[in-house]
């Protein structure tokens, strides 16, 4: 079973109008429960950026920023390399941002390998 979480009236009314538009569009019901979210719970440590951190040269990079896993969790250079290693980078976009992410040639190398 799938859920949606939602914060706020705007997300819920969001939530159910793209659920309805799916449904009409699929012709059939789907079964996504929508649902406030009470309590958020951070994932473990090794679960965090998990793709990113399997690039391991990249990750101990990046890590040597950042004093413990709170940096890297909050970290958006560490958020877009894990798309990045998830295989959800854009060539033309991570062209354009490489050189903002602060990493050593080496660094930049591994992401340009990862990206083509």
């Amino acid at each position: 079973m799938a859920i949606i979480l939602f914060h706020d009236e705007g997300q819920e009314s969001a939530a159910r109008q793209s659920k309805e538009i799916m449904e009409q569009q699929l012709g059939t019901k789907i079964h996504t429960e929508i649902q406030p979210l009470d309590k958020f719970y951070l994932a473990e440590d090794y679960h965090q950026k998990y793709y990113f951190q399997n690039v391991e040269e990249l990750a101990i990079e990046i890590k040597a920023y950042y004093p413990g896993i709170e940096g890297l969790t909050d970290s958006t250079v560490a958020a877009r390399l894990n798309g990045i290693a998830g295989g959800y980078g854009d060539p033309e976009l991570v062209g354009k941002e490489l050189d903002s992410y602060g990493l050593s040639q080496r660094g930049k190398d591994i992401v340009q390998d990862v990206v083509y």
